[in-house]
């Protein structure tokens, strides 16, 4: 047998079974089919039993009309199933996509009866009477929850109806598109697709969105819609969200290069209009890549190539900070291109190159004689600088081998580099900035904080091994604070493992000293306690060194500290040193503090640990007292 034939038999008689079943059964299994393979992202299951129930060209959404999952899998003949974990309804195979590719014609025009079907759903009396202003958000990290809830094929439609119809318009779905947005500042799609591509804050609660058909059909690139709709709206120039971005602007950002060209084409068009924040349309092309775009519009004499935002920063400046190199070449060679030209906040083309990793963007802009490598920003930060921050190896080592770099320059707040480097995590970095003799190890900011210091706090073990193997570097150096190395590890939120880990390998260093207060009085102890580490907690304990019991500056001992953390109250209530009577400079005890505190998260139904240690001790007290009588 040839491999894979036995497979596409199947899959092909399968499918005819499919399409011999009744002409509701056949209607739904095909669709299901079409659908999963066809879509732009994984349908939910609720998404995919809405779109099969949407009757094409009504004006009204019939919930009776929506199959179960249980029919559709039966329909499908098995040829789908649902992820559980993810609750997508997904093909049962891989090789059944691969197999629906290569036979085309088993769906009729599918991304066009797909536009069709978003569009009729968007048209419907249902979702066309959805409130837009206001609409009750009860989710902050996804705002359109509810709305998304109630209305599941909602967003699918508002985000991908364009990208189906212009991969294949149809008559219907052009007619279908042009009745919906002839009126579609008041139509609820819009917020949902200006939330999704980041140009509305929070969808649902602007006042006056004002964007028109224009503006969305330019951002879907359907040429045929947008020229439909300048003879019913005209251009509609520049909406009222908070960008202001045009029609323009949204084709250029996509790369749409025809609609492009028939809108510069327009009298009343403005090919350099600036959005609220000084963008133009060049800026969004240069920024997303759009080689092709950036061609047309520099090609139009009313474009600067070297128009400033408000930010200082050029077209040239966002296609060198995503590594745009075909159009930072095309933009260079315009007249009147500066590569020097720095931003508002003094950063330079170097600087957004180097910050990126933009390997051959830095190699371009260094070539240039009046670049200076080792420019600084407002905030004294360099290329370097930002480099090492970002981890960027290569960068690190061509700005390195440049004279003019000071590798240990430090910015306005005295951090170097390496500092910067030590607290991303950056071993590679931190080595390679090492390896420069110019490079001091220990050298503080002027905070006091050294770049061990840094690393410590960000629990990067890899990197405090490494500054602790210098010789120069001081394992229990102090800042401005009173803060040690130790101390900042012990003050990390974001992980108690890689906290851990730090902190056993400073705990090895005879000069470390693990009671050392700051100047506020609190201990390594103190702070581990606060932050509920019982590991480090734990290790600190096993030191003789350590006093459990050690009150700050205003009276508070680590168990005071660990109010509500049950795991290390009960360890330090372990100590005969730690006394939960013993009260701060504020008279309250640990004791009062976990009996009346309402942020405490010890359970109040079962008596908290401290409570439970006075209560023991009392009785350990009486018994001694009473055998000794």
């Amino acid at each position: 047998m040839t491999p894979g034939l036995g497979l596409n038999d199947a899959y092909g008689a399968t499918i005819e079974r499919i399409k011999a079943q009744g002409e509701n059964k056949s209607r739904l299994g095909m669709g299901a089919l079409m659908w999963i393979s066809h879509a732009e992202r994984p349908l939910m299951a609720d998404q995919l039993c809405h779109a099969l129930a949407i009757e094409l060209g009504s004006i009204d959404f019939n919930a009776g009309n929506i199959p179960s999952m249980a029919t559709l899998v039966s329909c499908c003949q098995g040829l789908i199933t649902v992820d559980k974990e993810a609750s997508t309804v997904r093909l049962i195979h891989f090789t059944l996509k691969e197999y629906l590719s290569a036979h085309p014609d088993i769906f009729r025009r599918p991304h066009s009866s797909m536009a069709e079907i978003c569009l009729t759903y968007l048209n419907s009396r249902h979702i066309k009477a959805l409130p837009t202003n206001p609409y009750v958000i009860t989710n902050l990290y996804d705002p359109c929850s509810a709305l998304k809830n109630d209305n599941p094929f909602l967003e699918y439609c508002s985000l991908y109806w364009g990208v189906h119809a212009k991969r294949d318009l149809s008559n219907c779905a052009r007619s279908l598109a042009l009745q919906l947005l002839q009126e579609y500042d008041g139509h609820v799609s819009i917020r949902l697709l200006a939330y999704h591509i980041g140009a509305l804050d929070v969808p649902l609660y602007t006042p006056s969105y004002d964007l028109s058909g224009v503006h969305c059909a330019s951002f879907f690139g359907i040429v045929e819609v947008v020229a439909a709709l300048r003879e019913t709206q005209g251009y509609g120039s520049r909406g009222r969200h908070h960008l202001g971005d045009s029609p323009l602007a949204w084709a250029a950002r996509n790369g749409h290069e025809e609609v492009v060209k028939m809108l510069v084409g327009w009298e009343e068009v403005d090919p350099d209009e600036p959005n609220n924040y000084g963008q133009t349309p060049l800026s969004y092309a240069a920024g997303y890549g759009r080689e092709g775009v950036v061609e047309i519009l520099l090609g139009r004499e009313e474009v600067n190539p070297d128009r400033v935002d408000m930010h200082g920063r050029t077209p040239l400046s966002y296609a060198v900070g995503y590594g745009h190199e075909g159009v930072v070449m095309k933009l260079l060679a315009q007249a009147g291109v500066t590569p020097d030209r720095v931003d508002n906040i003094g950063r330079t083309l170097l600087s957004h190159a180097a910050g990126h990793g933009q390997e051959m963007m830095v190699k371009i802009l260094l070539g240039w004689e009046k670049i200076d490598p080792d420019k600084p920003d407002n905030d004294g930060r360099t290329p370097l600088s930002f480099a090492a921050g970002g981890g960027h190896e290569g960068v690190v080592k061509i700005l390195l081998g440049w004279e003019k770099v000071d590798p240990d320059k430090p910015n306005n707040n005295g951090r170097t580099p390496l500092s910067f480097a030590a607290w991303g995590g950056h071993e590679g970095v931190v080595k390679i900035l090492l390896g420069r003799e110019e490079v001091d190890p220990d050298k503080p900011d002027n905070n006091g904080r050294t770049s061990l210091s840094f690393a410590a706090w960000g629990g990067h073990e890899g990197v405090v091994k490494i500054l602790l193997g210098r010789e120069e570097v001081n394992p229990d150096q102090q800042d401005n604070d009173g803060l040690t190395p130790l101390l900042y590890a012990t003050r990390n939120w974001d992980s108690r493992v890689a906290t851990e880990r730090v902190v056993r390998i400073l705990l090895g260093r005879k000069e470390v000293n693990p009671d050392k207060p700051d100047n506020n009085g609190r201990t390594p102890l103190s702070h581990a306690a606060s932050r509920g580490n019982e590991g480090v907690v734990k290790m600190l304990l096993g030191r003789k060194e350590v006093n459990p019991n050690k009150p700050d500056n205003n009276g508070r001992t680590p168990l005071w500290w660990a109010r509500g953390e049950k795991g290390v109250e009960e360890m330090l209530l372990e100590q005969e040193e730690a006394n939960p009577d013993q009260p701060g400079n504020d008279g309250q005890t640990p004791l009062s503090y976990a009996t009346r505190d309402p942020l405490t998260r010890v359970v109040q139904t079962s008596p908290p640990p401290i409570r439970s240690a006075v209560t023991s001790r009392k009785k350990r007290r009486h018994n001694r007292f009473s055998s000794s009588s």
